[in-house]
Order: structure tokens, then C-alpha cells, then sequence
């Protein structure tokens, strides 16, 4: 059988609870994360070509040269089968750039897949896993999908009972953050003594809100330590999400490194009252409403 397109579906992530310990000898720092991945998804199509490429249909500012994570993915894998990555790459880009929810891992990750299938490599999982996690540390979520707690940089995963189905609204804000540079604010506020840091520990509320589906005790639970570095880069957050508190949201947060803002709903038609409330107040370049947990990369 020849295969001539493979496209691949991958979700977006939130981050219900991000806690980042003192930086590590290598720069990097242990984290407690639980990634939550909802219902916004970009596609990556891989087509047969003479040389690795990469086109872009959707929001400005993602390179499209052998720096593009879904560039980088293809790349490594054909390197590990022992092939050239011979690949024509169309990311079809709806998660916002550079917005905090790891649409550039996610395209990787749908890479990844999408690579295996079109040359019939047949990789398992657990070294499609291990690849991921060679790329950066929101990769191998995007291909478990779900919810899961990620250990060390993220990447050793351990997936979340969950009851039920949660409902989201995000606000997205103009322009992006970089991720490097939240991390580098977050080190500097600790090292001027306005923020704590600890060892970061897995969240007991927060498990028992997930495992119960609680969505009231969940938005109790969220916390994000690169919140107040995020807002410190990007004070108008501020406002955006107490516009999201006073209209009724259960919980809000910025959402990884930022800016786009989450909002927890009670209901999928509270999702829809708090996704007009926020549209209306002018804070938010769009507003998106969602649910997860939602499965990780999926053959189209």
C-alpha cells in the first residue's frame, strides 16, 4: 500500500497546575505539571516530497525553516529509522502562537505520528515517547493527550484519573510571550525576594477535584507559578482576568508561560455566558470556549 498524505490532529494544553522549583545546574527546573489537554486543535498533514519542508496555513510568526519544531521532529525521526526526511510538512494552526499552550510541541508531536505512519516505521509508542521528549518537555503530552502529571522537566508523564468533562474559555491575548524569557523573569523575581520558591509537590486538592469532576474545587485548585512573571512582562493580564473572575468563572489562571488566559466554567452554557462576557469587555484579541480532557495526537 502506498501511502501519499498523513494528516494527524493534535490538541492544545492548559496547565491546571504549574509548579516550578529553583533552577537546576543545568538552567532547567523541576516542575510538577498537570497538563489538561482540551478541545482546540491544530492539524499536520506529511506528504511525500524530494526534501523536508514546511507550510504554514493560519496565524503569523511560525517559522517555517529547520528550526520549526515539526521540522525538528521529522528530522529526528528519520534519523532514528535511518532515512532522509524526505517530507513535506502543512501545519494547519488554530492554538495560538506563542500563547501558552504548547501549540509548537503539539505540532511536533503530530510530526512525530504522522511521519511514522506515511514511512510505514512503525514505531511503538514508548520510543515515540522518548523522541518526543528529546524535542522539549511539552511534546510527549501532546501525543498521550488526556490529563497527566508531568515530573522533572515535564516529560515523565503519569496519567490523571478524571471524572467527567470540563468546560473552558480562553481568552487570547495580541501578541505572544516567550517562554525562556517568563522562565528568566520568574528566576529574577525569586532572586529579589518577590516570590517564593519552593519544592514543587503534586496538588492533593486538585487530584481529588479531577478525580470527582468538582469543577467547583478544580478552579479552587488551579495555580500556575509562572503567573506572576507572566504578568510582571504583561501587566494588562491583570485586568483580563479579573474580567473573567467577575463574571462568574469558577477559576482562572494564566495558562503556562502566557498570555492566553483560561477560565473554568460550571457548564458547557456558562462556557457560552462567560465567552460572550469576555468578548464584550474588548480585553481579549478572541475568545475561544473549549472542553478536555480530549485525546493526544489522532490519525485524521
Amino acid at each position: 500500500m502506498i501511502v501519499t498524505t498523513v494528516t494527524v490532529r493534535v490538541p492544545a494544553k492548559v496547565n491546571l497546575q504549574l509548579s516550578v522549583g529553583p533552577v537546576r545546574d543545568d538552567g532547567y527546573h523541576d516542575l510538577v505539571n498537570v497538563f489538561h489537554a482540551v478541545s482546540l486543535f491544530d492539524e499536520v498533514a506529511a506528504a511525500p516530497a524530494d526534501a523536508l519542508s514546511v507550510t504554514v496555513e493560519g496565524p503569523a510568526g511560525v517559522p517555517t525553516g529547520p528550526d520549526n519544531l515539526a521540522a525538528r521532529a521529522a528530522a529526528l525521526l528519520a534519523e532514528h529509522v535511518g532515512r532522509r526526511p524526505d517530507v513535506a510538512l502543512h501545519i494547519r494552526k488554530d492554538i495560538p502562537v506563542a500563547g501558552g499552550m504548547a501549540g509548537g510541541s503539539a505540532d511536533a508531536a503530530a510530526a512525530l505520528l504522522a511521519c511514522d505512519v506515511l514511512w510505514e516505521a512503525r514505531l511503538g509508542r514508548e520510543t515515540l515517547l522518548e523522541l518526543a521528549a528529546r524535542l522539549g518537555s511539552d511534546v510527549p503530552f501532546a501525543l498521550l493527550g488526556g490529563t497527566a502529571v508531568g515530573l522533572g522537566r515535564g516529560e515523565r508523564l503519569t496519567p490523571v484519573e478524571v471524572t467527567g468533562e470540563f468546560h473552558w474559555v480562553f481568552g487570547y491575548a495580541d501578541g505572544g510571550l516567550s517562554t525562556p524569557a517568563v522562565y528568566a523573569e520568574c528566576d529574577r523575581l525569586r532572586a529579589a525576594g518577590e516570590q517564593d520558591s519552593v519544592w514543587p509537590q503534586v496538588s492533593d486538592d486538585l487530584m481529588a477535584a479531577l478525580k470527582t469532576g468538582d469543577a467547583e474545587a478544580l478552579g479552587r485548585a488551579l495555580h500556575n507559578d509562572l503567573q506572576p512573571a507572566a504578568l510582571s512582562l504583561r501587566p494588562s493580564l491583570r485586568d483580563a482576568l479579573a474580567v473573567g473572575r467577575a463574571a462568574g468563572a469558577l477559576g482562572s489562571l494564566v495558562s503556562g508561560s502566557g498570555p492566553t488566559c483560561a477560565f473554568l466554567a460550571a457548564s458547557l452554557d456558562h462556557a457560552a455566558e462567560l465567552a460572550a462576557a469576555l468578548n464584550d469587555s474588548g480585553r481579549f484579541a478572541a475568545v475561544r470556549p473549549v472542553s478536555g480532557p480530549v485525546p493526544g495526537v489522532t490519525l485524521v
